[in-house]
C-alpha cells in the first residue's frame, strides 16, 4: 500500500481546485494507505512567508518526501513550464529512486527533465482513484516536450 507525497502547485484558485481533486481521488483509492498534501500542511508556529517559517516548511516537506514511497504530481501551471517548487521536489524525488505519476489536464509543453521521470502519465485525475498504487504499471509521457 502506497505512502505518498502530492507535488502540486496551489497558488491560485485553478491550481488548488485541480490539487483538490487528486486528493479526492488518492482518498477513494483502496491502495493508498495516506498522502501528505503540502497544500494542507502550511500551518507553522512561525510568521507565514519569515524565514523560520520557510524553514520549517522546508524540512517538512523533504522529510515527507523521504518518507514517501513514491510521488504524485501536478504538471499543471500557469506559465508554459512546471512550478519550480514542484520541479525541486521532483528532482529530489528522482534522485531518491521515487517512481513519479503525473497528471496533466492541460496540454503545455513540459520539460523533458521532467517528461523522461515520469513512470506513469495520465490527462484525468479520476483515474488515480482506479490507478494501482501496488503494482505500479507504467507508462510514457505522451504530451509535448521542450
Amino acid at each position: 500500500m502506497a505512502q505518498i507525497y502530492i507535488a502540486s502547485p496551489f497558488f491560485s484558485d485553478e491550481q488548488v481546485d485541480r490539487v483538490q481533486r487528486v486528493e479526492a481521488a488518492l482518498a477513494a483509492n483502496p491502495t493508498v494507505v495516506d498522502f501528505y498534501s503540502p497544500r494542507l500542511n502550511q500551518e507553522t508556529a512561525n510568521e507565514q512567508f519569515t524565514k523560520p517559517w520557510a524553514k520549517e516548511i522546508y524540512e517538512r516537506d523533504m522529510t515527507q518526501i523521504a518518507a514517501a514511497s513514491l510521488i504524485v504530481t501536478v504538471l499543471d501551471f500557469e506559465a508554459a513550464n512546471v512550478d519550480s517548487g514542484t520541479a525541486y521536489e521532483l528532482g529530489v524525488a528522482t534522485m531518491s529512486h521515487k517512481p513519479i505519476i503525473a497528471i496533466q489536464e492541460k496540454t503545455e509543453r513540459v520539460n523533458l527533465m521532467i517528461s523522461e521521470s515520469v513512470h506513469w502519465y495520465t490527462q484525468e485525475i479520476k483515474s488515480l482513484a482506479s490507478y494501482d498504487f501496488n503494482d505500479l504499471p507504467s507508462n510514457e509521457f505522451n504530451g509535448e516536450v521542450l
